[in-house]
């Protein structure tokens, strides 16, 4: 059974933010999961077993070698994307980097990585994306 095709699948994300407040993203590569091509806050499925922190701090160890500390949950979305036969429910949390800089370690899974202003985000993104910057912009607005 594949998880998000053969039963609702568990992603989590990261939307890491730096000192400057800008937020690192990634685009995914040819043989990503889903959502080819398009700009997105990293993450990745949750194996059986494993807490959701654990799952992240292992996805971006493995996918950009550096270390997060992750902080509060930013949301958790339904991502739902017919036209490819997935259905994935996705928490997101506030992170940061504590060791490395961040490079690709997956080439096939990810083409491109950058850190963007929020409002400046490129033009392409992830569903899930989309919702959780909107979500964070909201955040920043209540606290300005």
């Amino acid at each position: 059974m594949k998880p998000g095709v053969d039963s609702i699948g568990v992603g989590v994300g990261a939307l890491i933010v730096d000192p400057q407040g800008r937020v690192f993203m990634a685009r995914r590569g040819p043989q990503a999961r889903n959502e080819r091509g398009l700009w997105e806050f990293p993450g990745g499925k949750v194996e059986f077993g494993e807490r959701l922190a654990d799952a992240l701090r292992r996805e971006i160890r493995e996918e950009y070698g550096v270390e997060i500390a992750v902080g509060r949950l930013l949301d958790v979305a339904d991502h739902i994307l017919p036209e490819e036969g997935q259905h994935w429910v996705s928490p997101t949390f506030i992170c940061q980097i504590v060791s490395g800089e961040p490079a690709i370690r997956e080439p096939s899974k990810c083409t491109e990585i950058g850190w963007f202003l929020p409002a400046e985000a490129p033009a392409g993104l992830t569903q899930i994306t989309r919702t959780n910057l909107e979500h964070y912009l909201a955040q920043l607005d209540r606290s300005s």
